[in-house]
């Protein structure tokens, strides 16, 4: 491998999209000089400060001169899937253009991401465009490091989330003959790992390293691991039909998210896409995690994205009002506000002493039916009350919760133990406004398949009369501490 070298200035492409936007603050940690160019530099939140950000477009060559000026090596995770039909030629314009920039500016490298498949002459449109781009940039005589890869497993790529949303939504699936077409899946950390460690390789001549995990699989096999590792009964029955046409619009009625770039992606799942030379396994000392683990730690990076994220940040922009709450990844979220007239050391009182002999403000024999009923089906019910009528500390039990996180006065959150198709929290949280404050109040639900979707939808009218009425006491217990 090479040496460290953090005073090489290096131009991140695709910094507001799924591997650019989780590569940026890899670079920053490891003390690298970045500049990202973005046609929307504003949409750059991740550590500003320490990021230049300038604004481009690799469609208009006119503006690239700015953006590559003082760089050494320059990362290309540029596509254009979701673009119109004649997204190939888009594709083409867009490599070379980067590629006259680039050897007019005096780049000494460039690291491109580009997709898998040997057999050319029967390769998709979208397999053989990310094939040729990286053969454009090969033509600028700018040294290459493009490194082909598999589907790309992670919690907000592409292809998982499309195994996500048909799994979870789809108790049987009548699957065509691309689902049992053999691939070799990554997982983002480790695609991560290689792009990282390209920055700091130079190689005299270009090279394609072929990458991709420990397990050999169908999309079938990903699709159930998936399901195994959600506690899901998936049945998936093989029919020889379903064109790759038919198949998009299969996918459009139960993923109508992923429509557009659909067909695009299900033209290509045709084409087996293996490792046929292993020499990345030689250059790079990453030796790739298997189908279990890369599917396992992506749902645990999630939990940990969302636990951590202000995930309020991403619903100022929404209706929050509208019916059934707002879906964030795979949680669907309802959220409720309430301003009282007193600061929050006595607006949280009423929220930490919520529960046990206390109840829940509003409906409570409604709470004690649900404790009843989930006690029927071996569940935790309401027997275990509280430690304290007044103090909590995480992990404490309350009723069938468990306090996850807790800091007075300014926020509780609940994590239910009760039996429940699914994962739910309950949040109250309490800032300052003005002489007041506001008390916010969010269910969270991570539904488990069809039967998790059915329980959220068909409870809803019931959960926000219950949690409206709760919330609403909750203030007035608080303007009573006057």
């Amino acid at each position: 491998m090479g040496e460290l070298n953090q005073n090489k200035k290096i131009l991140l492409t695709g910094a507001t999209g799924y591997v650019g936007g989780r590569l940026l603050p890899l670079l920053l940690k490891k003390g690298y000089s970045v500049r990202c160019m973005a046609r929307h530099p504003e949409r750059l939140t991740q550590a500003e400060s320490k990021v230049e950000k300038v604004a481009g477009d690799v469609l208009k060559k006119e503006n690239l001169k700015t953006a590559f000026e003082g760089i050494h090596t320059a990362y290309y995770l540029i596509h254009s899937l979701s673009s119109g039909k004649d997204f190939e030629e888009l594709e083409y314009q867009s490599a070379h253009n980067f590629a006259q920039a680039a050897q007019a500016a005096g780049i000494k490298k460039i690291i491109y991401l580009g997709g898998l498949g040997s057999e050319k002459k029967s390769l998709s449109k979208h397999l053989s465009s990310r094939q040729e781009v990286g053969e454009i940039l090969r033509n600028s005589g700018i040294p290459i490091i493009e490194f082909r890869a598999s589907v790309i497993l992670g919690s907000g790529s592409l292809s998982f989330e499309m195994v996500r949303a048909l799994v979870e939504r789809l108790p049987i699936m009548t699957t065509p003959r691309w689902v049992r077409t053999p691939t070799q899946p990554i997982a983002i950390e480790d695609v991560l790992s290689y792009l990282l460690l390209a920055a700091q390789e130079d190689f005299p001549q270009s090279r394609i390293f072929e990458i991709g995990g420990a397990s050999v699989v169908t999309y079938g096999e990903i699709m159930q691991e998936y399901a195994r590792q959600r506690g899901l009964r998936r049945s998936l029955i093989p029919v020889p039909v379903l064109s790759p046409g038919l198949s998009s619009l299969w996918l459009s009625l139960v993923t109508p998210l992923y429509a557009k770039v659909g067909k695009k992606l299900i033209e290509g799942i045709r084409n087996p896409t293996l490792v046929k030379d292993p020499s990345a396994l030689r250059e790079f000392p990453i030796r790739p995690m298997g189908l279990s683990q890369a599917i396992e730690r992506a749902l645990k990076k999630e939990d940990q994205e969302f636990t951590q994220s202000h995930w309020t940040d991403a619903l100022s922009s929404v209706d929050r009002s509208q019916w059934g709450g707002i879906r964030v990844k795979s949680r669907l979220i309802d959220t409720k506000q309430k301003s009282v007239s007193v600061p929050p050391e006595k607006a949280f009182l009423p929220i930490q002493s919520i529960g046990g002999k206390n109840g829940w403000y509003y409906a409570n024999s409604l709470w004690r039916l649900r404790g009843f009923l989930d006690s029927l089906i071996g569940g935790v019910g309401l027997r275990r009350g509280r430690r304290d009528p007044i103090n909590l500390k995480v992990g404490d039990a309350l009723d069938f919760w468990r306090v996850e996180s807790f800091a007075p006065p300014h926020k509780l959150l609940l994590k239910a133990e009760m039996k429940v198709p699914g994962r739910a929290w309950l949040e109250f949280k309490v800032e300052s406004q003005g002489l007041g404050s506001l008390i916010q109040q969010t269910a969270l639900f991570d539904p488990k398949g069809l039967s998790g979707m059915l329980y959220w939808y068909l409870l809803y009218p019931i959960h926000q009369k219950i949690f409206q009425g709760m919330l609403d006491k909750i203030a007035e217990e608080a303007e009573e501490l006057k």
